[in-house]
């Protein structure tokens, strides 16, 4: 049976796709690591890699192999923290988070945690819902914020908060005459949207529709940030929708001028920590939630509410 080096090897090139880098990554010559891995194909009786594509893939049969490396490698690795003497979180951890979250949920609990727990060497990357689902399933990643529920049988995870979505609209714009707006009368012709990639942007779509047309008529855009639609919004017509960690971001007197909230049906996202479902570093992942439980503003919920609608994330 293959040794638990020749495995590391195995999941190093299926992460890195290049035996150089693969090698790099395991700290070993390119040859030895091409040599035990050959071997192990010969032990197992499997071509795992198709050499031959650049980057290098792993064949059909060799892609359960892989999966099942990767299993036995994260079970040795929880045997080894398990038997630790130490008391405390501690080692490397790289979290990711989504681009609509980043700017406005970091704040609430990294210095809380990074106070907290010294020993713990955290890596924070912000980055599209579809690279953190890739980089979680190649352990690249340890885990991540974003919005949930995800179809990914390899990731479990826990919700962390829920955030309410609001309007945003232009000062003339007639959605603001009223106290709240009604989600089934909302008139998508005049709707901003986020640029393709975001997730935010497939609740959107898939609560109102996409706009048959520009609210420009002659203009052509999809912004990349809620500041941005805010702008132009501000600049010209129509809405957008916003979540409650940017609209808390707002001076009071704009929210109070811009903003309204959903009548009875309130659009709302749920917010989770996600890992890999064989992630050995549940340590690390229980005080992380905790902190960002703690730290998060009472404005957003822990729990759903009988009339709000969670809009099923897709992933781009």
């Amino acid at each position: 049976m293959p040794t638990l080096t020749q495995l590391s090897y195995i999941v190093a090139l299926h992460r890195t796709g290049h035996f150089r880098k693969a090698a790099e990554d395991c700290n070993v010559s390119q040859p030895t690591l091409s040599t035990q891995i050959q071997k192990a194909e010969a032990e197992l009786g499997v071509t795992l890699f198709d050499r031959r594509s650049t980057p290098v893939r792993p064949t059909v049969p060799g892609r359960k192999l892989i999966e099942l490396a990767r299993e036995v490698l994260s079970a040795h690795e929880r045997l080894i923290d398990a038997s630790s003497t130490a008391d405390v979180p501690s080692g490397p951890f790289t979290l990711g988070i989504i681009p609509t979250l980043a700017p406005y949920v970091l704040p609430y609990f990294l210095r809380t945690f990074a106070e907290r727990h010294p020993r713990v060497s955290l890596t924070v990357v912000v980055r599209p819902t579809h690279v953190i689902v890739e980089d979680i399933g190649a352990q690249r990643m340890d885990g991540a914020i974003l919005a949930t529920p995800l179809t990914e049988p390899m990731l479990t995870g826990e919700v962390l908060f829920y955030d309410p979505f609001y309007v945003y609209a232009h000062e003339r714009s007639p959605m603001l005459a009223d106290d709240d707006v009604d989600l089934g009368h909302i008139d998508r012709s005049d709707l901003w949207l986020l640029e393709a990639g975001h997730c935010f942007r497939s609740q959107v779509v898939h609560l109102c529709g996409h706009a048959d047309r520009s609210v420009l008529t002659n203009v052509s855009f999809e912004g990349g940030s809620f500041e941005t639609l805010r702008a132009l919004i501000d600049a010209s017509s129509g809405f957008t929708l916003v979540p409650e960690t940017y609209a808390r971001t707002l001076p009071p007197d704009v929210r109070r001028a811009r903003i309204r909230p959903f009548r009875d049906r309130v659009p709302t996202r749920e917010i989770s920590l996600v890992a890999h479902r064989f992630q050995w570093k549940t340590d690390i992942l229980h005080v992380l939630a905790e902190a960002v439980r703690e730290t998060a503003p009472r404005s957003l919920p822990r729990e759903l509410g009988d009339g709000d609608v969670l809009p099923v994330p897709d992933r781009p």
